[in-house]
């Protein structure tokens, strides 16, 4: 596995600088092509009568803005970037979770920072960390609020024997080979043999693949929140996981861990499913 071209996720209403540093220093390190993306629309009007032709040209005005600040985002991107790094600029007027999801076709990786400001929650500007995640069938590196560059130095997997999670190890390996601790852990508040089989043989193919890990088994807590607090509590640089979610009337349902690791925002997170 490799990372030869990384697409970097900025929101309309986040912050520039740092993200680019961000995936900037990751290219570099990985001698990778980076794409950066940014994207917006504007919410459809509400029918009203007689509203409809002042609810148009508002829109026209709002997509002017989008693309002014696009403009905007351009530029800086570029300035930031220069020429240290072979890079590609994709701006558009659009749903901004749909065509990060499409434009994962051209990612190895998908760097996005956690969503804050006005427009959290706003889904014309604002990405779907999960629906990003299950959907765009690539692993999605989230950051930790306003990080600038990466340390490697201690990554945490969260490890359950399933397709997510072996399919999240694989695709955070060139982390893992970067990495100077890691530590494989377990939620169970009745481990068997059969856990810690599993944990021994995973032990076992991270050193084929010139990496040193330690496994561990950890009770569970009711909130679901196990791994990001032990992430906090070891001042993890990476928690590595699989993301678990079904589809219910439009909107993703997930599992309490996943919505635990989706939630902390002073983590960094490499999620896949």
């Amino acid at each position: 596995m490799e990372y030869r071209s990384i697409v970097l996720n900025l929101d309309i209403d986040g912050m520039v600088e740092p993200v680019v540093k961000l995936g900037v220093d990751l290219a570099q390190r990985f001698d990778a092509r980076l794409i950066a993306l940014s994207a917006a629309d504007v919410a459809p009007p509400v029918a009203m009568e007689g509203g409809m032709a002042f609810e148009g040209e508002s829109m026209m005005r709002q997509r002017k803005d989008i693309k002014r600040r696009l403009e905007d985002f351009h530029a800086q991107f570029e300035s930031i970037a220069g020429a240290t790094v072979h890079t590609q600029w994709r701006g558009a007027v659009g749903n901004p979770t749909r065509l990060l999801i499409e434009s994962a076709r051209l990612a190895d990786l998908i760097v996005t920072a956690s969503p804050e400001g006005v427009s959290f929650g706003n889904a014309y500007r604002s990405t779907d960390l999960g629906n990003l995640i299950l959907q765009a069938g690539r692993p999605v590196l989230v950051a930790s609020t306003n990080q600038e560059d990466f340390r490697i130095n201690k990554v945490l997997v969260g490890w359950k024997d399933t397709s997510e999670v072996r399919r999240a190890v694989l695709d955070a390996m060139p982390f893992l080979q970067m990495a100077q601790e890691v530590r494989v852990i377990t939620i169970d508040d009745e481990a068997t043999d059969e856990t810690w089989n599993g944990l021994d043989d995973l032990v076992a193919f991270l050193d084929v693949h010139g990496v040193e890990a330690r496994a561990e088994v950890f009770p569970e807590k009711s909130n679901g929140g196990t791994i990001a607090d032990l992430a906090g509590a070891m001042n993890a640089d990476l928690v590595i996981s699989g993301a678990y979610g079904h589809s219910r009337f439009r909107e993703w349902i997930f599992g309490g861990a996943t919505r635990a690791l989706l939630e902390a925002d002073r983590l960094n997170r490499l999620m896949s499913n």
